[in-house]
């Protein structure tokens, strides 16, 4: 692992990924971007991973692409390179089987708002600030609108896409953007919360969930219910949910498989 990506891994098999670049507020530059392919392709292959949190070192959580970088190279081939990158990793958040829950401790501009939109979950502090400033250097952000107009209102979306403004934490929760807003002093105790009552699932339907949800948003709504249908019944088949429904009748806790 990079020293620009940091990893670590506790006994519940929860992997926490920390951006760690504070020098250049931890932009996506192309070693950056590398770095987290390399690892969400490996924790992918991973079957006894339950969670992974994205956090960041420094004073941003991530400030999107690295425009430095991006003028020194004014060439479209480079250019369309770079945002496929992006948009590669950014899409392995999404395919990884297991939860990803940012925690966003700084501002989180551009790619870096991105980022955030593209985690399943994001908890963030009250000190945490959002953007979608490309604009304001005459470019849209438009990779970034991808996962925001999936995350906030339209209108919200446009509104952050063609301003750049920044929004504050608990506008960005009222939002939809993230979860939870939080004062930086509990910022971490959020997030295990979280996680806590993640890891407590059954892991099968943790995943099997995580897949639907993505899936059958892109779907009409008929096939997004055979869909649904499908998912559940090959769900209930899972062990866990044979041993839920037999507690359940039984008035008792269930014992799931590899409990922590």
């Amino acid at each position: 692992m990079s020293d620009i990506l940091l990893q670590s891994r506790d006994a519940r098999g929860v992997v926490t990924l920390t951006l760690n670049d504070p020098a250049r507020f931890n932009a996506l530059g192309q070693e950056m971007l590398q770095a987290l392919q390399h690892a969400l392709d490996t924790l992918a292959l991973h079957e006894q991973l339950r969670a992974v949190v994205l956090a960041a070192h420094g004073k941003a959580f991530c400030a999107g692409h690295n425009l430095k970088d991006m003028a020194a190279h004014p060439e479209l081939s480079y250019y369309q390179q770079l945002f496929a990158q992006c948009s590669r990793m950014m899409l392995s958040i999404t395919r990884l089987p297991v939860p990803v829950i940012a925690r966003v401790q700084g501002i989180a501009t551009a790619a870096g708002c991105q980022l955030v939109a593209q985690c399943d979950l994001a908890v963030a502090s009250t000190e945490a600030r959002f953007a979608t400033s490309g604009i304001n250097y005459g470019l849209f952000c438009a990779t970034p609108s991808v996962p925001l107009v999936r995350n906030v209102p339209f209108k919200h979306a446009m509104e952050m896409l063609l301003t750049g403004d920044f929004i504050g934490a608990p506008e960005a929760q009222a939002r939809g953007l993230i979860n939870r807003a939080v004062p930086p002093e509990q910022l971490d105790a959020q997030v295990e919360q979280l996680l806590q009552s993640i890891v407590q699932k059954p892991a099968t339907a943790v995943r099997m969930g995580k897949a639907l949800m993505y899936r059958q948003r892109e779907l009409g709504l008929d096939a997004a219910y055979a869909l649904a249908g499908e998912t559940m019944a090959c769900n209930m088949m899972d062990a866990d949910a044979q041993e839920g429904a037999q507690a359940f009748a039984q008035k008792r806790q269930p014992h799931w498989r590899g409990a922590i």
